[in-house]
């Protein structure tokens, strides 16, 4: 399944809003805003709220909107038929709340909040949001709980201010990196897994063989990337991520 099916059900007005809110969670939180991760936590609720209503009901919304109490609409869920999945009407929507506290009551949606948005409070957002969108995806689609992670964080947008793109064309624009570090930014700014053609294209390396050698298979072993020698695919893993993201610098 691809990013782009992954909540096809939905009308695109209605998942473009929770992809949007979604993505703008994780990037405000990759660039430590930490106000904005939480505000649109909020948004985030509203659109997955509309989608699990849609699916109790049968038809869904073309776009998300706000119930007048969302913690009553969220409770009222509860009382739906044994018929509907306990994820749908108990579980997620025990979550939307806790998520919708941080928004109104923990000094981000208005003066007079009695704590100032921190790093705690936009990670429970963040770890929160992805947990919701990968429920909301395994439902959808009868996943498994790993596959509908995995696919969840396909769905991220990464911007990757060092790697300008054109076509299928990709350049590092920042001096002074090495292969390693070049190559995971590249890998950073793709959502899938990369050909090694193309990875060795954009890097301008000049020996395939040694890329192989020297940055591809120590880059496996430390669990960075998953380098899949028969498919010569390259996928940027969890650590990896961590280590592309700690190099991300405005140009």
């Amino acid at each position: 399944m691809t990013p782009g099916e992954a909540l096809a059900a939905l009308p695109d007005g209605l998942r473009d809003d929770i992809v949007n809110a979604f993505n703008r969670i994780v990037s405000n939180y990759r660039e430590h805003r930490w106000e904005p991760a939480e505000l649109n936590g909020g948004k985030l609720c509203e659109g997955i709220y509309t989608a699990i209503t849609g699916y109790v009901d049968g038809q869904y919304a073309d776009r998300s909107s706000k119930p007048r109490d969302m913690v009553r609409a969220c409770r009222e869920l509860e009382q739906k038929p044994s018929s509907v999945p306990r994820a749908i009407k108990v579980q997620i929507p025990r979550m939307l709340l806790a998520l919708y506290e941080i928004r109104n009551n923990r000094g981000v949606g208005h003066a007079g909040g009695d704590i100032d948005p921190n790093l705690m409070d936009a990670t429970a957002v963040l770890y929160m949001s992805k947990w919701l969108m990968a429920e909301l995806v395994r439902v959808f689609h009868d996943l498994t709980i790993e596959e509908a992670t995995s696919l969840v964080e396909s769905l991220v947008e990464r911007e990757v201010p060092q790697v300008w793109a054109e076509g299928n064309r990709k350049r590092v624009l920042s001096p002074g990196l090495t292969w390693k570090q070049k190559a995971l930014l590249l890998l950073l700014s793709e959502n899938g897994p990369v050909r090694e053609s193309d990875l060795v294209k954009w890097l301008e390396h000049p020996n395939v063989a040694r890329f192989r050698r020297d940055i591809l298979r120590p880059a496996h072993k430390e669990s960075l990337i998953d380098y899949e020698e028969s498919a010569l695919t390259i996928r940027l893993l969890p650590p990896g991520v961590l280590q592309a993201e700690d190099l991300v610098r405005p140009v």
